[in-house]
């Protein structure tokens, strides 16, 4: 088999930079180093500020001037965009032409730029990435110019057929893990079940923390709850992560066996993070890929989630009625996941075989795969 000649790809997301707190962000590292992995050329076109040294190793990062500040919200960001949307396809132009690359992936149709990739020259291959669906007045536009849409699983696909886009071309190109641990040895991964319980999480609405804090203050893990909290920067509204997290440093000043951290994770530390923890809970409500629980799959850790968007493709370990189920209907609250813990934790045999499960489901995202899946699905 002939091995496919090196391509130059620019991925545009708007907010990127090494270490954010958000899933979009990190699947963008992630992606882009596995095209690099894979001997493509890979740049990260973005507004945000970054730090001197490289971010991801074999990766360019070349800015963009939004003339925005971050955190920033929808509105502040679209008026931007569309104000200077010449000096951007310029400048993406630019990017491309340096780096040699003939693809453009805009990541998202507001924030990945995409609504303005009608005036990008016809010489660029023009890929749309939906990684949650886009507002109508930005899907729109961006959908004009796509030679092709990605999203990161079938829900995807199937919610934007629903909402009435036409859907039935675009691929499925899941998130990438930035990191893959390797394996450890199964009396290691069995000695974790006496580890805190944990979350890790942006700030938002829709992942579901505040909730679980509330619940914890009566039912909290006997190993205790320690959760991670970072602002993205991206909100819905001005101050919308900041009245968050204060409600959320309330709910767990008031439960007792909680651990609140809002300092966020350098991406480096978020495996060994995951990895300290007995069960990795995940309480989003609307999860379209599933990110950190894949993250806690690929170092073996088990994971519980509620039963929304993609989370039970990615927790799905096959017909084994002899391990515990992980996803509780949303409808039950937060507490059920609370319950589904205790019942991974029950008995030592299975919680180290659910371990190993977790493992090995999580080995079909690793990052040259994912970008070979990527360069298929664009070209």
């Amino acid at each position: 088999m002939s091995t496919p000649a090196p391509r130059g790809i620019v991925l545009v997301l708007a907010s990127w930079r090494p270490d954010a707190p958000a899933g979009i962000e990190r699947a963008t590292a992630a992606l882009a180093a596995g095209l690099a992995e894979a001997g493509h050329r890979a740049v990260i076109a973005t507004a945000a500020p970054q730090p001197a040294a490289p971010a991801v190793a074999g990766v360019a990062v070349e800015d963009l001037d939004l003339g925005v500040v971050f955190p920033c919200d929808d509105d502040t960001l679209r008026a931007a965009v569309t104000a200077r949307q010449d000096e951007t396809i310029g400048r993406l132009c630019e990017i491309a032409e340096r780096h040699q690359a003939d693809t453009i992936v805009f990541t998202d149709a507001l924030w990945g730029l995409g609504r303005i990739a009608a005036a990008l020259p016809v010489r660029y291959r023009c890929v749309l990435a939906a990684h949650v669906l886009p507002h109508r007045v930005d899907m729109r536009p961006a959908l004009q110019r796509a030679d092709a849409v990605i999203v990161p699983s079938a829900y995807v696909r199937d919610e934007a057929a629903a909402a009435g886009w036409p859907s039935a071309s675009w691929k499925v190109v899941p998130n990438a893990l930035l990191q893959n641990p390797d394996p450890q040895p199964a009396a290691v991964r069995r000695a974790r079940a006496g580890n805190p319980v944990r979350v890790l999480a942006r700030l938002g609405p829709e992942k579901g923390v505040l909730p679980l804090l509330e619940a914890a203050a009566d039912h909290a893990p006997v190993q205790g709850l320690e959760v991670v909290l970072a602002a993205a920067g991206f909100e819905e509204t001005p101050g919308a992560q900041r009245t968050l997290l204060e409600r959320c440093r309330r709910a767990a000043d008031a439960a007792p066996r909680v651990n609140l951290t809002t300092t966020g994770l350098p991406w480096q530390e978020v495996p060994g993070w995951l990895a300290g923890a007995s069960v990795v809970i995940v309480p989003s409500l609307k999860e379209t890929f599933g990110l950190v629980a894949l993250e806690a799959m690929s170092v073996g850790t088990p994971v519980v989630a509620h039963q929304v968007g993609n989370l039970p493709a990615l927790l799905d370990h096959g017909p084994d009625p002899t391990l515990p189920p992980l996803l509780a209907d949303p409808r039950h609250g937060p507490e059920a996941l609370l319950h589904l813990v205790q019942g991974v934790l029950a008995d030592p045999v299975t919680y180290g075989r659910t371990s190993e499960a977790m493992y090995h489901l999580s080995q079909d995202y690793r990052p040259i795969r994912v970008a070979q899946l990527l360069v298929k699905a664009v070209s």
